[in-house]
């Protein structure tokens, strides 16, 4: 290390905290990453079940093709080839018609999943068709001057979208993509899932998923990788203050050690987490801090579940209509030898608000009665072993208004930066948007000190139909600020 190598600490070893290590490294600076916990990728994250005899990731965790810094992410960790790609969605009706939806070769974005819609028979054809009117109207809707922008369940009601378009179409979609309930969610991030993910790029829509237990991915071997380009982790190291002197980031305290002096700093926390780690007075003089204080969670639900065989031989499954929104089933690229018997399957709720009012017992068995009413060999599988996770605080609720309680990566604290995909990134709260928030403190930290940081990977281009038909600059696309919040 010379003079003039920038010495920074990261607190939080999630997406956003390795990003933000990954960048920085990438530049020349000597990094050390403190985590509170003994495991690194925050919420995507792994437990050892026990009984089962194998590593559970306590959420499923898939990301799409337009994520395109969390790939570049995974390409310069290494760790790319732990994802599968799936080029096709299994949809199961609600009478368990099986429907795959893949996109028509040949066919420019967006009229390559145009075909794959109309063929949705579980939606009459009147809302197929109103179904790709209604896209087209959202990838033109702009938000009014000053307006609140509406719920994506009012916005439908006033275009007149069915119920059961609603919910066996629009909802299907978004509520995983976004975690939480059209009722909740504003239209903003839901124009974002479409227009990005399915209507910009062919390529945008495929599915990537993880092939081994997260914490493989971004503990072990993304940690590994750190550590062998010379970046410090600190697995279960709490900070118990982050110091500021004279409006400046000073050093980092801790419980029963002494102080460590750093040049500047990425705190990579959840929001509700930020001000218990600043000065008192530091806090209270912060005005936006209060702001993002405000933001409001949203809960995930995941139920593993353990069969004495299998039952189904889809990879995954998109259930319409149901309880149960998404379901994995792992085999043998995902379970240990010792554990192949074991045929593990894990569903995903998301916005799973109205599941704190019922008893686990009372949500395992609905769960059960969609598992049995859509895959037939279930019904005579048996249930080894379940768990039933719940994360009331898994992501930000990306209700109306709640982006003008995300903070931006620079502060009014010099030396000082934030990530996590809670701040501005233009997306909601996925692995792209935490890895997007890393990339983005880090190329702030850089400009302060007078460097020029690696700009973000662009966007997927358009096809040359999309660049014709929509506008793709968002109105809360993430941004370097010039002056300080």
């Amino acid at each position: 290390m010379n003079d003039s190598t920038l010495r920074v600490a990261i607190v939080g070893g999630g997406l956003a905290g390795l990003a933000a290590a990954v960048a920085l490294l990438e530049a020349g600076c000597a990094v050390e990453l403190f985590e509170a916990r003994r495991q690194l990728g925050g919420r995507a994250a792994s437990f050892e079940d026990g009984d089962a005899g194998q590593q559970v990731d306590y959420c499923q965790h898939v990301s799409m093709g337009c994520c395109t810094q969390l790939a570049h992410f995974c390409r310069t960790t290494q760790v790319d080839e732990l994802f599968r790609e799936d080029d096709t969605l299994h949809f199961i009706g609600p009478d368990g018609k099986r429907f795959d939806f893949s996109a028509t070769a040949g066919l420019p974005a967006p009229l390559h999943l145009l075909p794959g819609l109309l063929r949705l028979d579980f939606l009459s054809f009147p809302d197929r068709l109103h179904a790709a009117r209604l896209l087209m109207r959202l990838a033109a809707w702009e938000p009014g001057n000053g307006a609140l922008e509406p719920t994506v369940a009012a916005w439908l009601a006033g275009n007149h979208a069915s119920l059961e378009l609603t919910r066996r179409f629009f909802a299907t979609v978004l509520v995983s993509a976004l975690g939480e309930t059209l009722e909740n969610a504003a239209l903003g991030p839901a124009r974002q899932v479409f227009l990005d993910g399915f209507m910009r790029s062919a390529a945008a829509w495929k599915l990537r998923v993880p092939r081994v237990p997260l914490r493989e991915i971004f503990d072990a071997r993304v940690g590994a990788w750190l550590c062998s380009r010379d970046v410090t982790i600190h697995r279960s190291v709490p900070i118990r203050q982050v110091r500021v002197e004279d409006k400046r980031f000073t050093a980092l305290e801790f419980g029963d050690a002494s102080p460590r002096v750093f040049d500047a700093c990425v705190v990579a926390v959840p929001w509700r987490r930020l001000a218990q780690l600043l000065p008192a007075e530091i806090a209270a003089a912060w005005p936006a801090l209060a702001l993002a204080k405000e933001l409001l969670p949203s809960p995930i639900t995941s139920a593993h579940l353990w069969f004495d065989r299998p039952i189904t031989e889809l990879p995954h499954a998109v259930l319409i209509d149901r309880l149960c929104q998404w379901v994995f089933q792992h085999r043998s690229e995902t379970v240990p030898d010792s554990a192949a018997p074991h045929n593990y399957v894990q569903v995903v709720i998301s916005g799973s608000h109205e599941l704190a009012q019922r008893s686990r017992d009372d949500v395992r068995r609905q769960i059960l009665d969609d598992l049995h009413a859509v895959f037939p060999d279930s019904r005579t599988a048996t249930l080894l072993e379940s768990r039933l996770v719940t994360d009331p605080q898994a992501v930000f609720s990306v209700r109306p208004g709640s982006e003008k309680h995300r903070l931006p990566a620079i502060t009014p604290i010099d030396g000082l930066y934030l990530a996590g995909d809670w701040t501005q990134t233009g997306w909601p709260a996925t692995m792209e948007g935490a890895v997007r928030s890393g990339y983005l403190a880090a190329a702030a930290m850089l400009r302060a000190a007078g460097r020029e940081p690696r700009p973000l990977i662009g966007d997927l281009p358009p096809s040359w139909l999309a660049r014709l038909l929509f506008t793709f600059d968002r109105p809360n696309a993430a941004r370097l600020p010039a002056n300080k919040t």
